[in-house]
């Protein structure tokens, strides 16, 4: 793992980490990604999208109130200054020991404060042979928050959706992979920007990018 030099404001800080999460097994969660709403805030109905907040206390998650994401336009051109409003995740997801282990793997490796706010987001982007998906509609971007953890739950039938790290916009990425069901990537969001190249699909069929997405601080509002 990466350190920073002592000037940061966050008590602890790293640049970014890979790491695989081994006491994950991602079939679990495969079935969840099969009811998920249409992001309503993104034209083209690709992208599917759930998302709630936590905070987690002695190893147990506690689940807050419904809120509203709210990013200003300054991290996101596309649909900031908007509050979006996303169903919650399914409470029998969130019921999953591997649900939990998630969590509790972004806590531990960010080294989060006790009463850091977390929001999970659940994603499925998808493509067509007429249509890419777009992971990242809003292109090469920060999220404004502390810490930003990308963790990959599946693909299927597509090509692309490789995850770059950026310093600054017009700069080369210094990290750029395809993410593997499994692994986390988890990124110190003052220090870089991110983005996902689109997807298409490998055959005629449908491709599907399944991902969480988890946040802290949340960008939730009540």
């Amino acid at each position: 793992m990466q350190t920073l030099r002592e000037a940061t404001e966050l008590e602890y800080a790293f640049l970014f980490t890979l790491r695989k999460v081994n006491s994950i097994k991602v079939e679990g969660f495969k079935p969840f990604f099969n009811n998920l709403p249409v992001d309503p805030y993104i034209k083209g109905n690709y992208r599917l999208r759930r998302l709630s907040r936590f905070l987690v206390s002695q190893k147990q998650l506690i689940k807050l109130p419904h809120g509203y994401l709210f990013q200003s336009k300054q991290y996101n051109p596309l649909v900031g200054d908007v509050k979006r409003e996303f169903a919650e995740l399914d409470d029998a997801l969130i019921e999953l020991d591997i649900f939990k282990n998630l969590v509790l793997a972004f806590v531990d490796s960010c080294k989060l404060h006790p009463e850091a706010e977390i929001g999970v987001h659940q994603i499925r982007t998808t493509c067509s042979s007429e249509n890419l998906g777009n992971p990242a509609p809003e292109g090469i971007h920060s999220d404004g928050t502390d810490f930003v953890g990308i963790f990959s739950v599946d693909r299927d039938n597509i090509q692309g959706g490789e995850t770059h790290l950026y310093t600054a916009r017009k700069e080369k990425p210094i990290f750029n992979k395809i993410l593997h069901p499994g692994e986390l990537l988890l990124v110190n969001d003052h220090e870089f920007l991110h983005f996902t190249t689109p997807i298409k699909p490998l055959t005629d069929a449908q491709g599907t990018r399944d991902v969480f997405v988890l946040t802290s601080p949340s960008l939730l509002l009540e």
